[in-house]
Order: structure tokens, then C-alpha cells, then sequence
């Protein structure tokens, strides 16, 4: 259905693609994977019609269509998710999904008919009805992601583009979501699907093909494919294993919270970090997680409870208190809340340490600045020409990076990170993991955020699970996923009884 040949596509000194050529067929669901960089993203924009390629021909059925046009591509049927919802957030979510394809007859909108379309899409998506008369902008962003498919949809595609659909989602959303692609694929439309959740692809994907530098190293039947083979064809060498071990001396926590609770989103919480200590906050979407780590870094400030930062007692109003007391964050939503996409590496590197580079605290050394970034281009492998390149011109791990190197620029004493690999390559997780733990095994206490469990029970000297706004279940290094996600569902077994914010109580196996 589909053909890509030969497809080349340059920006300045990046060769984003290199000669690349796809099949797509009909009823098929394609995977595309490759570290961040490798040029999917940059290949399906072309596809889709945003970006136009320096050489190569794209076909659908025999024909070729014009490049770097989005009204040939939705002429042809070609419909595409992105990893970020592109919504109104000020439109409700049945205006969305019809805004420029309006039911209409005799030029007057026919809303009811459009409330019974997209009320059938909502359920498809397991979503309530009741959604659909709800804006946009009072969504999470998993519904709005849902939503965004389910717009998708409604176009009746003949080819389909989900770039990362799942990234943000539960697993319950992931299910609806693989049953949907499966009856639109049993109905003939062909699916290009991009992530780098690798175990999905045995349960979704018919084939796979790997990008590695902008060019096809691999294109294979899934069934040929284990997940340790195709992530080692996107990084070109063999990974390591094994989960890490460490240990953390017993010491006074650099952060302690106790009795915190904000009205309506989290009450009761007690935790506490020690130096060299990773610990871990898990919890399903809308736990009330992510708002204990904002309130913890005063961007949505507790209203009661207490925290202590190296057994003083702290007031933190505002992400200023949280640094001026030696806490530094990686936000979750790195395109709206961590990058100045407009601006260099470099520049968003220095931003929050401009006291540091500044000469007689009158200007800015550039030179300085410049060094400092080359640096940590090259210690967390960030994939750029160098420091100049603009961050928007990055892919979204390379964009993760640059966000977490500006927090290392001075070490941090405490670092709470929201979702630190989401949206990221097996190669980028691994280099983020191992500068976690470098962190730690340098003193830093560090607080994760994270809705991947793997990630958590590799990672974490201790997990806290959040239910509901509250710590329920607290688990050792080495506890089980079955466990520590029974806990986050709400499964209070007397087995796993266990001391909130605290060690746990119970021996738990091995994983």
C-alpha cells in the first residue's frame, strides 16, 4: 500500500535520513523503532506530508504522491498521531475530532449527528460518553492522547501513523487501544507504529523495522524478533543485564516530609530520602504521585504537613525555595515545562546557572558556557553537531538529556525526577539509569517519579506506592512487579503489609 524509496533528508550538519526505504501493506501493522535520533520521527513528517525530503519518492498503491504537502497525504488517506496531542484545548473534545470535516447538510452543522459519531469512537477508545461534551484542556493528557486516536479514526484512514500511542497511557487504556488497531487492521488499513515499549511489539505488530543513523539496519517478521534483539540492533552492540546493586549507608534523610497533604490531591504523606538513596514513587495514572513531587518542588505547594531538608524544617512556596534549598527537578512534560525549544543547547544548559557562568555577575562567559555543554554533550551522549544546534531541532530523548544536564551542571543535592525515560530509546534509558545512579553513589538523594514499573524495580533502593493520594505499601530493593502493582491497584493483601514511608515490614522475593 505504501512504498518509501530512497528517502534523504538533511538539516545543516544532521543527515536526519540516509537513502531510507519502507513497505507498507495492507492490513499490516509495521513497527518502526530506533534510539531517539535515528530518524523516525523525521521519516513519518515526511510521510505525513510536515516535512518535505531532500531526494526519494513515496508511493501509495503504484502512485506517487507529492512531498512535503499535508492535503496530498490526507487526500490519500494517510491520518497521523503524534507522541503530543495536537488538540484545541479550548474546544471540547467532539469539536476536535470533526474541526475541519464538519457534519454538515445544507452548510449547517449537524451536531447530533457528530455527538453520536464520536460518542461510538469514545467507547471504542474506553472512554466515557460523557467526555465528549467536555473541553479539551479539562482532560489528562492519557484521554487527551485517547482523544487524539479516536480523531484518527474518524477520518477512516487507509494508512495509520501512532507515533509512541502508548507512552503515557495504563495498561488497561493499552489493551482498548491494541483491540482498536486490531479490528482497523483486520478491516484493511495498513499501521505504521512507532515505541519503544519493545514488549509490545510481539503483541501488536506484525512486522518490525530498525533505524539506526537515519538508515534501515533491519527489516523482519516480529515473530523472528526477540526484545533483546531488537534492542540490540538500535544501538549496534550487545547490553548489559542485570539489575543494579547497591548499598546505601544509614544516615539522616536530605529530604523528609511528613504529614503533607494538599486539599483534594494528596493528604497523609510521609517519606523521606537519605544521601546516596534512590527512592521511588509508583503509582497508576492519578495516583496523586506526580503532585507529591510538584508539592515537593513548591510548583503546586502543600497546605499542610511538614518538610524537613537535612533535619531542618523548610517552607517550600515555590520552585525558587526548592533550589535555594539545594533541590533541582526534571519535569515530566519536557516540551512545555523543561526546553526553550527556540534556543541552543548550550543556552538551555546555562539557564538556571547563570550566577555560575557569569563573569564579575555582570555577563555571561560564552566561552564558559560553550565548554560547559560540549561537556555533557559528550558525557551523556547527546546526539548533536554541537553546542549552537537549537534544542528543537533535537529528537525528544536528546531534548530529555539536555533538560537533565542542566540539572547536573552543580551537582544536586536532592534531584526529583517525573517520568525521567518517558518517551525515550533503550539506549537513551540505559545512560539515564546508569547517571541516576551515579548521582546517588555521589550523595545526591534522589526521588523518581515514574509510571514504568521495570524502570522502578531496577532502579529504586526503595519503592513507595500511591493510591488514591496516599502512600499505601513500601517495598525493598528486590520486591516483586506482581506485588508492587497488586499494592497500586488497590490489593492490600496481608502479605505485603508494610510500614508507609518507611522499609518494608515484609521480606519480599526475588523478581
Amino acid at each position: 500500500m505504501l512504498r518509501l524509496t530512497g528517502i534523504d533528508k538533511r538539516y545543516g550538519g544532521v543527515h536526519a535520513l540516509r537513502g531510507v526505504d519502507f513497505e507498507l501493506a495492507r492490513g499490516e501493522v509495521h513497527a518502526l523503532v530506533g534510539e531517539n535520533g535515528a530518524g523516525k520521527s523525521t521519516l513519518i513528517k515526511i510521510v505525513s506530508g510536515a516535512e518535505t525530503p531532500d531526494a526519494g519518492r513515496i508511493e501509495i498503491n503504484g502512485e506517487t504522491i507529492a512531498t512535503g504537502s499535508t492535503t496530498s497525504a490526507l487526500g490519500a488517506g494517510i491520518a497521523t498521531v503524534y507522541q503530543e496531542p495536537q488538540l484545541f484545548g479550548e474546544l471540547t473534545v467532539a469539536e476536535n475530532v470533526f474541526i475541519g470535516r464538519e457534519r454538515r447538510r445544507a452548510g449547517i452543522v449537524q451536531r447530533g449527528r457528530q455527538h453520536e459519531e464520536v460518542v461510538a469512537l469514545l467507547e471504542r477508545m474506553g472512554l466515557d460518553a460523557a467526555v465528549a461534551d467536555v473541553r479539551v484542556a479539562d482532560l489528562s493528557v492519557a484521554e487527551q492522547q485517547l482523544v487524539s486516536i479516536a480523531k484518527a479514526f474518524a477520518s477512516q484512514p487507509r494508512i495509520l501513523i501512532l507515533d509512541e500511542p502508548s507512552a503515557i497511557l495504563t495498561d488497561r487504556e493499552i489493551e482498548t487501544l491494541f483491540a482498536a488497531v486490531r479490528g482497523m487492521r483486520d478491516s484493511g488499513v495498513a499501521v505504521i507504529y512507532i515505541s519503544h515499549r519493545l514488549d509490545e511489539l510481539a503483541q501488536i505488530t506484525d512486522r518490525v523495522t530498525v533505524l539506526r543513523d537515519g538508515q534501515v539496519v533491519a527489516s523482519r517478521p516480529t515473530r523472528e524478533l526477540t526484545v533483546r534483539a531488537v534492542a540490540e540492533l538500535m544501538v549496534g552492540h550487545k547490553l548489559e543485564t542485570g539489575q543494579v546493586t547497591r548499598t546505601v549507608a544509614d544516615a539522616e534523610p536530605a529530604l523528609a516530609a511528613s504529614g503533607l497533604g494538599r486539599q483534594d490531591v494528596f493528604a497523609d504523606v510521609d517519606l523521606a530520602v537519605r544521601p546516596g538513596e534512590v527512592v521511588a514513587l509508583y503509582g497508576l495514572v492519578g495516583s496523586g504521585a506526580a503532585s507529591i513531587a510538584r508539592a515537593l518542588y513548591g510548583i503546586d505547594p502543600a497546605d499542610s504537613g511538614a518538610v524537613r531538608i537535612n533535619g531542618r524544617g523548610v517552607a517550600l512556596k515555590s520552585p525558587a525555595d526548592a533550589v535555594r534549598h539545594g533541590i533541582t527537578m526534571l519535569p515530566a512534560n519536557r516540551k512545555v515545562q523543561g526546553v526553550f525549544s527556540s534556543k541552543s543547547i548550550a543556552f538551555n544548559i546555562s539557564s538556571a546557572h547563570l550566577r555560575l557562568l557569569s563573569r564579575a555577575r555582570l555577563w555571561v562567559d560564552r566561552g564558559r558556557e560553550r565548554s560547559v555543554a560540549q561537556d555533557f554533550i559528550k558525557r551523556i551522549a547527546i546526539k548533536a553537531p554541537g553546542p549552537a544546534t537549537l534544542v528543537g531541532n533535537l529528537s525528544g530523548g536528546n531534548q530529555q538529556k539536555v533538560v537533565l544536564a542542566r540539572q547536573l551542571v552543580e551537582r544536586p543535592r536532592i534531584l526529583l525526577l517525573e517520568e525521567p525515560t518517558q518517551g525515550v530509546d533503550v539506549g537513551a534509558k540505559d545512560e539515564i539509569h546508569r547517571i541516576i545512579v551515579e548521582l546517588a553513589d555521589a550523595g545526591s538523594a534522589v526521588l523518581v517519579v515514574s509510571s514504568d514499573l521495570p524502570e522502578v524495580l531496577q532502579l529504586a533502593d526503595r519503592v513507595l506506592v500511591v493510591r488514591a493520594g496516599r502512600i499505601t505499601a513500601s517495598f525493598d530493593r528486590g520486591a516483586r512487579q506482581a506485588d508492587v502493582l497488586a499494592a497500586a491497584a488497590g490489593d492490600d493483601g496481608s502479605d505485603r503489609a508494610s510500614t508507609p514511608g518507611g522499609d518494608s515490614t515484609t521480606e519480599v522475593g526475588a523478581a
